[in-house]
């Protein structure tokens, strides 16, 4: 599980030019923003993602509360959540929702994350594009979240790191 915030400010990624032509990439910078809060099984490529307006602890149970919800999380059927340890990643006090577990990564180690790997994914509609208001780039992303719940090979290709340990049946 992770968090991405993206919004009006240009996501610039380099691009192939014919040589000797002149390149440009449109900028209109803004400062509105939404995240993309984001779950990936490694393993079988399984992916939710929500957008949010903020990130802040009430975002992070009720994304927490309906990705439980979602998978089905129990007292029967355990969930293991890894996260990084941003400061919001505070459970209520009555804790997380009954099934979720967490297991928080030490600090600055995005490289344990496979989460943080599903924004370059996320971000290829918006890449060196302008919007001119966010719900323009909220329609763009929530298409490309949609598109990639709907590819799990692709997840686990990014997401899958050789020494992620599998589940054993």
């Amino acid at each position: 599980m992770d968090e991405h915030r993206i919004g009006l400010k240009p996501i610039r990624r380099p691009v192939w030019a014919p040589t000797g032509q002149p390149l440009t990439c449109p900028v209109q910078p803004g400062y509105e923003w939404l995240y993309v809060y984001a779950f990936a099984n490694p393993e079988s490529g399984e992916s939710l993602f929500w957008l949010i307006p903020v990130v802040n602890k009430q975002a992070y149970v009720a994304v927490m509360a309906a990705f439980a919800r979602m998978v089905g999380a129990s007292a029967d059927h355990r969930v293991l959540v890894v996260q990084d340890g941003a400061g919001f990643h505070v459970p209520p006090d009555d804790g997380h929702p009954e099934g979720i577990q967490t297991v928080t990564l030490p600090p600055y180690s995005p490289e344990l994350q496979p989460a943080e790997r599903l924004w370059a994914l996320t971000d290829v509609p918006i890449a060196n594009r302008a919007f001119d208001s966010i719900e323009e780039v909220e329609l763009a992303l929530s298409e490309r979240c949609v598109w990639l719940e709907a590819q799990p090979d692709l997840i686990t290709q990014q997401t899958l790191f050789h020494w992620w340990p599998l589940l054993a049946n």
